[in-house]
């Protein structure tokens, strides 16, 4: 923090001097160097000026201003089917929350913005030894759904949109793994992130967590429906690499994913539970190691898959927006 506000006081500092500087050329008794330096200086001090606001709107964004979020009452039961429940959807997280890429959710081995000037995120040690053994259960289905950590402080890069509307069945099993996991004593490096960070975070906050706050109950739809198997595909994050209509993602924040709803209607059931159960397509051809797909048979039943592919076989072909 003491680096990014050496930086935020050179911008500020630089802005001034060239503010000064416009304000000197404009006063010499040459034309051309009067109307030329003077415009040049004061661009370059718009500029500053300019960067230097957006980046304060950043970290205020990031760091000031909590959000005024509702918490959960809800105390989970800890049931020995919840903990089983949770534990299955758990392993969709151990990608980023994990060390060794499997449970126990001990935290991430790396710096996510490793090798860029961005700063440090680590994705945190979700075990009782954690930071969340100081949260209560309200907390963490917060943060899960709404992307709001403990203090209010907006969460970056966890994907809270595709869980915004995750049950509250589904989302206290979540917690109630999360709470029977082997307490693991690893702390890691707090989120730090650069000037150049929040200068773009202010500028695109797509990867800034916060979501709509949740007032009301939530339920899925009955298991064994299109309804259903619509609502696993929204909160597994289908949508993050296979775009917002399912028709295809061509790359950008998110891995590329092709368009689910031309490819798996011409799938039978059989083949759409080959690709999870094999990692090999109908044609066979192996999936990119992008797709998540030993997650998703680690996370779903076989009936829940079911459902996924009886909402995605009916669906009409949208035009790829690759």
């Amino acid at each position: 923090m003491i680096v990014n506000g050496v930086v935020l006081l050179v911008l500020v500092l630089l802005a001034v001097l060239f503010g000064w500087l416009s304000w000197r050329v404009f006063h010499a008794h040459r034309g051309w160097v009067k109307w030329v330096g003077g415009l040049l200086s004061g661009l370059l001090g718009l500029v500053l000026i300019g960067v230097a606001a957006v980046v304060v709107y950043g970290f205020y964004s990031l760091n000031i201003a909590p959000y005024k979020y509702t918490l959960s009452d809800a105390q989970v039961a800890m049931t020995p089917e919840q903990i089983a429940v949770g534990e299955r959807y758990a392993h969709g997280c151990a990608d980023c929350h994990s060390s060794t890429g499997n449970l126990p959710l001990d935290g991430s081995k790396d710096n996510f913005l490793a090798g860029s000037p961005m700063g440090v995120i680590y994705a945190p040690n979700l075990t009782p030894g954690g930071p969340l053994k100081e949260w209560t259960d309200g907390d963490i289905i917060r943060a899960i759904r709404e992307g709001v950590d403990k203090n209010g402080r907006p969460l970056v890069i966890m994907p809270s949109a595709a869980f915004h509307n995750l049950s509250d069945e589904d989302v206290q099993a979540i917690v109630a793994y999360l709470r029977s996991q082997p307490a693991v004593d690893r702390p890691l490096p707090e989120r730090n992130l650069s000037v150049m960070a929040a200068f773009f975070l202010a500028m695109d906050s797509s990867a800034i967590s916060a979501q709509e706050p949740i007032s009301a109950p939530i339920s899925a739809p009955q298991p064994g429906s299109t309804a259903y198997g619509e609502y696993l595909v929204n909160s597994s994050g289908c949508r993050d690499c296979h775009g917002a209509e399912l028709a295809g993602n061509a790359g950008g924040d998110a891995p590329p994913g092709p368009n689910l709803t031309v490819l798996v209607p011409n799938w039978n059931e059989a083949d759409f539970m080959a690709v999870f159960n094999t990692g090999v397509d109908p044609q066979g051809q192996a999936l990119s190691d992008e797709m998540p797909w030993k997650s998703f048979r680690q996370m779903y039943t076989d009936e829940q898959l079911r459902d996924m592919f009886n909402y995605l076989h009916g669906l009409a072909p949208v035009a790829s927006s690759q």
